[in-house]
């Protein structure tokens, strides 16, 4: 059975990653801290062109991508008026009952929070606009700490419960972590490249050139998903938080051949680890860009389910990252 301690997994690294500044298209700082955790354990370290950052851990036998995204969602500074409010757009899937009075943290430390304009008359049907307060009174204050294009990203602060981690950017900076203590452990003769992969939130963008530039024998996904543990009207039998690792089944993007599911659910079952499946409706990964690429990529995908996902106060199970940690070791060896 693969050992099951969570104490050997430090979860300071994963605060660490939670909570350095990284939205689509600026994941460099991202990027910077992992390159600097893999020092000991790969072989190679580069960023590509599109911000990927790709890790390779030679072997002899098959070329495997091991692919996780590295940004976050946030909100980019689209215009700025007379009295120095902040209007913007969201940089990946954001819901505006989500964003009212929440703070954002800008890359220089500027702090704001959302609120929305107050309608002239209470009956106006017109849509509300939000915008966000950096607590300035004009717009020549406001242009001496953003600019136009300018991102901030969700401030949302690491906490540990007993068999929880609360934080915002789990999605995914918990595969990131997954990724990195996998390749302190891995052994393989396989040819492991390790992708921690840019602009996912925006469309899946780093992954596809990715792949394509390596163009692997097998591509496995790490990412989050939807946890459905939530009080609602109908129950959804879905993925729910602490039973395990989600094997990826279906999402928008890809339905997983039925030969890699089951070898991954085959692999957990031999080393008694928990799993659940993945099958969702709406959303995909990066899963669904790369198994598309060029001639077509076998691809699966594993996920941890986290709830309240794309708010500054996602909650993952420690038990599932253990069990992700598990699985993906076991896959690669």
């Amino acid at each position: 059975m693969t050992n099951t301690n969570l104490d050997s997994y430090d979860f300071t690294l994963l605060q660490q990653l939670t909570q350095t500044f990284g939205p689509s298209g600026q994941e460099h700082n991202v990027a910077a801290l992992i390159l600097d955790q893999t020092k000991n354990d790969a072989d190679t370290g580069y960023t590509d062109a599109l911000g990927n950052l790709i890790v390779r851990k030679k072997g002899h036998g098959k070329k495997i991508m091991i692919a996780c995204h590295m940004d976050e969602v946030g909100i980019m500074v689209t215009h700025i008026n007379k009295q120095g409010y902040l209007y913007f757009a969201p940089i990946g899937g954001l819901r505006d009952h989500v964003l009212l009075a929440q703070r954002f943290v800008f890359a220089n430390g500027a702090v704001g929070v959302v609120n929305r304009e107050e309608k002239k008359k209470s009956y106006e049907n017109s849509p509300e606009r939000l915008f966000l307060d950096i607590g300035v009174t004009s717009e020549q204050e406001a242009r001496t700490m953003v600019q136009e294009g300018d991102m901030a990203v969700f401030s949302g602060t690491y906490q540990e419960t007993k068999d929880c981690v609360i934080s915002k950017a789990l999605d995914n900076r918990t595969g990131c972590f997954i990724a990195l203590e996998v390749l302190k452990r891995v052994s393989s003769r396989d040819d492991l490249y390790f992708v921690f992969t840019a602009q996912e939130e925006v469309g899946a963008r780093g992954a596809k050139t990715a792949a394509y530039a390596l163009e692997p024998d097998l591509a496995l996904n790490i990412d989050t998903t939807f946890s459905f543990d939530m009080p609602r009207e109908y129950e959804v039998p879905r993925t729910s938080l602490n039973k395990g690792i989600a094997i990826k089944v279906m999402d928008r993007s890809i339905v997983v051949s039925p030969q890699i599911k089951n070898w991954m659910a085959e692999i957990a079952e031999q080393h008694e680890i928990p799993y659940q499946w993945e099958i969702i409706t709406n959303g995909g990964t990066d899963s669904g860009p790369v198994h598309l690429t060029k001639g077509g990529i076998p691809t699966g995908g594993l996920a941890i389910p986290v709830r309240h996902l794309h708010t500054p106060g996602e909650i993952a199970s420690k038990n599932d990252i253990r069990s992700a940690i598990s699985l993906l070791l076991a896959l690669l060896e």
